[in-house]
């Protein structure tokens, strides 16, 4: 058997190589939707991407026979650990033939880099962070993947488990149609939340961008920090983010609540691109784009992103109020099909929400762990 060789990522050549690794495990799959090339440069580049600067990365190729066989990356993410009181390092970015003699070999340069950074265990995928792509898919394999959501071969469960990694946290994707989402036991719960709190939610003000821009980042900084795993988007990374989210928002269905003029809550829901760009093969900027424009009209679904409350309103019912906007605006705006994602297991408010939008579970993904 040919001996694989992994080896860090060192030039701009490397990286070309990293990403457009992404493309072989994927041949022929009609589900895999591939990222555009001009967003995995920015995900990765160290230099740019404001993530960076409280977290350090390494990224590795694994190669035979001087051919591309699989990748991975290494990072240690000093605001999750100052956030949740761990020592931990996560791995991400993994790509792998169906191979287990590769897959060990990756996370072995993983492991051994993150020990000799001194944490205690490593965690992943997470392609660098929670907020960005997170998770392995291991349930919902035949249909492709919302917005910003990842798909894997099934394979990959196996060569993880089989080094050594076990079960950290399950997220839930949860399906949800216009046929089933509303109900008068709904209706009268927002009905009466509304006026209760004397609560009005509006659309995103574009001409207002940045500072409703502002508003979210400071609720969801504070009501998002306590969720296993979640680490507030310092305010260089959420702009950084909503840059790139202008150009694809449509205003209509991010929702800022406002009770007694102050803002308590927000929900922001995405057309899924992913239904015009699995037909972007090679992830070209230009062909992405115009693909967008010429077919967004035909997009029929959404993803529901992020959706919650400041944490001193959480029993009051104005979460509920927001799924109940949220989906009567979906439907208005002519998207008849919805995906509430990711989700974690333990989060109750959120899966009683979606649950209460009649939202059924359509893919699973984990979080995996080892100690080191």
């Amino acid at each position: 058997m040919n001996a694989t060789t992994v080896r860090p990522v060192v030039s701009k050549s490397d990286e070309k190589k990293f990403i457009k690794f992404q493309w072989a495990p994927y041949a022929g799959n009609p589900h895999w939707v591939p990222p555009m090339l001009m967003d995995r440069r920015k995900l990765i580049d160290r230099k740019g991407n404001p993530f960076y600067k409280h977290a350090v990365m390494e990224l590795y190729l694994a190669e035979r026979e001087g051919k591309v066989v699989g990748r991975i990356g290494a990072i240690v993410n000093d605001n999750h650990n100052r956030e949740h009181g761990e020592n931990i390092g996560f791995f991400g970015f993994f790509e792998c033939i169906d191979d287990q003699s590769v897959a060990n070999a990756l996370f072995d340069a993983a492991k051994k880099w993150l020990k000799a950074k001194g944490v205690t265990a490593m965690r992943g995928p997470a392609s660098p962070s929670v907020n960005d792509e997170y998770g392995l898919l291991i349930d919902g394999f035949d249909r492709p993947p919302s917005v910003l959501m990842t798909y894997n071969p099934p394979y990959y469960q196996t060569l993880v488990e089989k080094y050594g990694f076990t079960k950290a946290q399950d997220l839930f994707a949860y399906y949800i149609h216009k046929d089933k989402v509303f109900n008068e036991k709904f209706k009268r719960i927002s009905d009466t939340v509304l006026r209760r709190e004397t609560l009005k939610i509006r659309q995103l003000d574009m001409k207002k961008f940045d500072e409703d821009v502002r508003l979210v980042r400071e609720m969801y900084s504070r009501g998002w920090s306590k969720n296993w795993g979640e680490v507030p988007m310092t305010e260089d990374e959420f702009n950084y983010v909503a840059k790139d989210l202008k150009m694809i928002v449509d205003p209509r269905l991010v929702i800022i609540a406002e009770s007694r003029g102050k803002p308590v809550g927000f929900g922001m829901t995405l057309p899924d691109l992913n239904q015009v760009l699995i037909h972007n093969r090679h992830g070209w900027l230009i062909p992405g784009i115009l693909r967008v424009l010429l077919f967004k009209k035909k997009i029929d679904r959404v993803r529901i992103v992020m959706l919650g409350v400041l944490p001193e309103y959480a029993n009051t019912g104005i979460g509920a109020a927001l799924f109940y906007e949220t989906g009567r605006r979906c439907v208005e705006s002519g998207y008849p099909h919805g995906e509430a994602s990711w989700v974690n297991e333990g989060n109750v408010m959120m899966n009683r929400g979606a649950q209460l939008m009649q939202g059924t579970i359509d893919k699973r993904y984990r979080i995996y762990q080892m100690p080191l």
